[in-house]
């Protein structure tokens, strides 16, 4: 019997604001599932950047929270710190999206085009890429991809303009997408769809990350 493949999700923490957000993790494990795979979270163990009030909107002055606390929440617990990672334990790896993945695992958010990586985000993405393994990227998260391996990637953050220009500012890329589409880039491996950078219903949602989990296996040979 041939062996489940397996993913590393990488969550930001936790909630659309300041980590990853939720309905882009929780249908993007079920994808996994559903579609034959196993899976395990990481995330980086380190500071939010800050931390939103979700209901309303305004950063909660004085609060600290942990990125892999946080995110255990959507694992259920069952999460491992980034520095855990090995690619020699996965076939892919998927980042969802949400403001975390432009806060959290780099500075996108505040920086743009000039952003910096988290560096254990970095050397996870940079030992995939090494080990010519696949990894998928949802709603913002492309501009990781982007300022990770610029020179010409292709990637799409839906159609929003500004971040289009962000993104080819860094080297990358960026062709337009809508719900539910992906972007292939096959020299890199990296497939990646706008889900919640464009105006999405949930079934949209979930239609993204399943089409991004099945191509991720189409680049496995799956």
């Amino acid at each position: 019997m041939t062996a489940k493949p397996r993913f590393a999700v990488v969550l930001s923490g936790c909630g659309v604001y300041d980590g990853a957000e939720i309905h882009e993790a929780v249908l993007t494990l079920l994808a996994i599932d559903r579609l034959g795979g196993a899976y395990q979270c990481f995330a980086p163990d380190r500071a939010q950047m800050h931390v939103v009030n979700h209901l309303t909107g305004q950063e909660a002055a004085g609060e600290s929270r942990n990125v892999l606390v946080e995110a255990a929440r959507i694992a259920r617990g069952a999460i491992k710190p980034l520095t855990a990672f090995s690619p020699a334990d996965f076939d892919a790896m998927i980042f969802p999206g949400g403001f975390g993945a432009a806060k959290n695992l780099c500075t996108f958010a505040t920086q743009g085009a000039e952003c910096t990586v988290d560096p254990d985000t970095e050397a996870a993405v940079k030992a995939m890429a090494a080990a010519a393994k696949p990894m998928g990227a949802l709603c913002i998260a492309p501009a990781l991809m982007a300022r990770i391996f610029g020179n010409g990637i292709d990637v799409t953050i839906g159609n929003d303009d500004g971040t289009a220009k962000a993104i080819e500012a860094m080297g990358a890329k960026h062709t337009q997408a809508a719900h539910g589409g992906v972007v292939v880039d096959k020299a890199r491996k990296v497939v990646t769809s706008p889900c919640y950078m464009l105006d999405s219903s949930i079934s949209q949602i979930a239609d993204g990350a399943e089409n991004t989990v099945k191509a991720l296996l189409t680049l496995m040979g799956r």
